[in-house]
């Protein structure tokens, strides 16, 4: 059968001029305000519905277009559409705000082109004056023969608008962001809309009460955007203090949070009685109404986080069905502003703590540079990567790196007690393999809480390397549980990933747990190691070595003589993607180590005469040193204690290492033993255990070791 309509069929212009008058016909004038009302401004004042305002309010209209998109028939007489200037011979889009004009313009060509309707857009018009009028509109093509399209448009009732905003609004956890999903729905019901938040929500704090004396809100958003008069608070800035607590006080009245509305400028500046807070607050001259509508947490007691404003012109008064309206819509958005605070508070931890783990500085013998970026500028990026850099009391330089599981307080309450337990154990001076056992045992555990921050978290899979630089021998020994290779540019300029034993990572499966391995590397002063995390490396477009090969060519460009921390943040500039899906983070080490003539090396027999020995060699050096006589003193006692313990309890060769700090004497005494010196507490007849005393009294501090052969005591003694 044709479908094809017939040429007296009526035009879809006349289809929905028709339905004007059938279903919606014109009439119901609003009531009038009493004067008596607007005696006390703070009174919320408002024009009551007519009872029969639902039936007879007029909201459809139409506009007919030729295939030029230039106006030829007309039907907008409804009073909603007044002041919409939609003239027959005059472009469709004068009546567009300028923003939609090419996107509403490709539309209605593809109407005209394809003969599809496109409907129930939500679209902004612009009135005469300025002011804006939310739509549904349709786009329809015209009927057989007739060329052109029918534009059908039906003021945004209330209800479709309501589940429109409640849509946009709280799709972000941004404060900012859902600020300004607020404000821009509300201006459906005013010419301008403003939302002024408590400045304790900005923070995160807990908002429990307007107490005297706290009242701080800030501007968080303003629609529309334009150029205000100078004065005039914008986003990012304070209300005034007396503002503040006139809103707040406002909004409170009776201890209860509730809409105001101030209805003509008359009353507005009664109300803020102050020229310099009617510049403030009040948008214009023409916006000379205003409904102050308060985000009240649904509470015991009620807690209000802030207040929303809608300014409109004194001849649109607001009616009772508006402000219910705008009282369920901000209702809703309160929830979503809460939602918002609990996750900046969250964030803002998080963030402190992982900035708490980036390395600060390094020292003499080694520089350090790091950079991190979260995936996202919200809580919701901030996960479980972090860096930490920190020196040993042995003159060694522990370089770490971590990337823990999730995002979130879990992830970071993992982060931090992985990354000091790692700093506790390294400088009890156990080896890199042997605290990532601990580590390892540890996520273990924690995967089995059921209580406090990890509680419901995993952090099974999360990976760690950790770095020993000694800058005496020039030599870095290193582990690595599951983490990608770090890369270590020589000298010379060659760069490329280590060698490193992949692992399945902390918190294993016991069948599937492999060894951790040791790679022990010489980095001779000058040696750039680059130790980063996989969001900085890994592309689903490229393979992960492609990415390590990358990272490795931007590093061996870093020159000896340029700043690291600059060099860092070049490097991550370079290679991180454009939309992160992971964190970035990157440390960059670059060794420099101890000058030759500032250390020496001796290598004694275990014997009785090996005390006396030392001393003669380390009294040479230290005259060279031209050090003072009492710390030549104390090194040399220090020196003779030790090495005597060596020969008393351990076997084989003695080596004593003496190292010129810039904050003392570094003395080291390595043996074969694996017995621990302690410190004890002994009787006034003891003989044995008074040369720990004696090595305890005269240095700043000291301890043990662990190496493949035995151990090394080391003790520093200040200049």
């Amino acid at each position: 059968m044709d479908s094809t309509p017939h040429p007296s069929s009526p035009s879809a212009f006349d289809l929905v001029s028709s339905a004007l008058g059938r279903y919606f016909p014109s009439g119901g004038a609003a009531a009038a305000a009493s004067p008596a009302d607007a005696q006390d401004p703070t009174v919320r004042h408002r024009v009551p519905d007519d009872p029969t305002a639902g039936r007879q309010e007029q909201i459809l209209g139409a506009v007919n277009l030729d295939r030029d998109l230039i106006v030829t028939r007309c039907n907008l007489d409804a009073p909603v559409f007044a002041g919409l200037d939609a003239v027959v011979g005059r472009p469709f889009v004068d009546l567009l705000p300028p923003g939609d004009v090419p996107t509403v313009t490709r539309r209605l060509r593809q109407v005209v082109e394809t003969g599809e309707a496109h409907v129930a857009r939500i679209q902004r018009l612009r009135r005469g004056d300025g002011s804006e009028l939310v739509v549904s509109m349709s786009i329809l093509p015209a009927a057989a023969p007739a060329e052109g399209l029918t534009v059908s448009l039906i003021a945004m009732a209330r209800r479709l608008h309501l589940y429109a905003a409640e849509t946009a609004i709280g799709t972000s956890l941004d404060i900012g962001e859902t600020a300004q999903s607020l404000a821009e729905s509300l201006l459906a019901w005013g010419d301008v809309a403003a939302v002024d938040l408590d400045f304790a929500v900005w923070t995160g704090e807990g908002v429990t009460g307007q107490a005297q004396g706290r009242i701080r809100l800030r501007r968080a958003a303003l629609v529309p955007d334009r150029a205000w008069p100078e004065g005039y608070v914008t986003p990012g800035d304070d209300l005034p203090s007396d503002a503040s607590r006139m809103l707040a006080q406002a909004v409170l009245r009776d201890d209860a949070p509730q809409t105001i509305v101030i209805p003509d400028r008359e009353a507005v500046e009664r109300v803020l009685g102050s020229p310099r807070l009617v510049r403030a607050l009040v948008p214009g001259d023409r916006s000379a109404a205003v409904a102050c509508i308060p985000l009240v947490l649904d509470s015991v007691p009620p807690v209000v986080l802030g207040v929303a404003e809608v300014w409109r012109r004194a001849d649109s008064p607001f009616r009772d069905s508006e402000l219910l309206d705008l009282q369920e819509l901000v209702a809703r958005t309160a929830h979503h502003v809460d939602l918002a605070r609990q996750h900046q508070r969250e964030h803002t931890q998080v963030l402190a703590l992982q900035r708490r783990l980036l390395p600060r500085t390094g020292g003499d013998t080694i520089e350090i540079a790091s950079v991190y970026h979260p995936a996202t500028p919200d809580s919701a990026g901030v996960g479980g990567d972090w860096v930490n850099s920190f020196p040993l009391p042995d003159g060694r330089t522990a370089l770490v790196v971590g990337d823990v599981v999730g995002h979130g307080l879990g992830a970071a309450a993992t982060m931090g007690q992985l990354s000091m337990e790692a700093r506790a154990l390294l400088s009890a001076g156990l080896a890199p393999d042997e605290v990532l056992e601990h580590l390892d045992k540890t996520v273990t555990l924690l995967d089995d809480a059921e209580s406090g921050l990890t509680a419901g978290y995993s952090a099974l899979g999360s990976t760690c390397c950790i770095a020993l630089y000694d800058p005496v021998s020039h030599h870095v020994t290193l582990s690595s549980a599951g983490h990608l290779p770090p890369v270590l540019v020589s000298p010379d300029g060659h760069a490329g990933p280590l060698a490193v034993r992949p692992h399945p990572g902390l918190g294993a499966e016991f069948a599937v747990r492999e060894p951790l391995d040791v790679l022990t590397f010489r980095a001779p002063p000058g040696s750039l190691l680059a130790l980063y995390t996989d969001g900085l490396v890994e592309d689903p477009a490229v393979p992960i070595d492609e990415g390590i090969g990358r990272l490795a060519d931007a590093v061996s460009t870093v020159h000896p003589w340029d700043t690291l921390q600059q060099a860092a943040r070049h490097v991550v500039s370079a290679l991180a993607p454009v939309r992160q899906r992971d964190d970035v983070t990157l440390l960059l080490a670059r060794m420099i180590g101890y000058r030759k003539g500032d250390t020496a090396t001796w290598r004694l027999p275990a014997r009785d005469d090996a005390p006396a020995r030392a001393r003669a060699q380390v009294s040479a050096l230290l005259r060279q040193w031209r050090t003072r006589d009492g710390t030549q003193d104390k090194v040399l006692l220090l020196v003779s204690e030790l090495v005597t313990n060596a020969v008393n309890f351990a076997t084989g060769p003695i080596t004593v290492r003496l190292i010129r700090a810039g904050h003392g004497f570094l003395c080291e005494v390595g043996d074969t033993g694996n017995g621990r010196p302690r410190l004890r507490r002994g009787g006034l007849l003891d003989d044995g255990g008074r040369g720990l005393h004696i090595v305890h009294r005269l240095t700043t501090r000291w301890g043990v070791r662990w190496t493949d052969t035995g151990k090394v005591v080391w003790a520093e003694v200040a200049r």
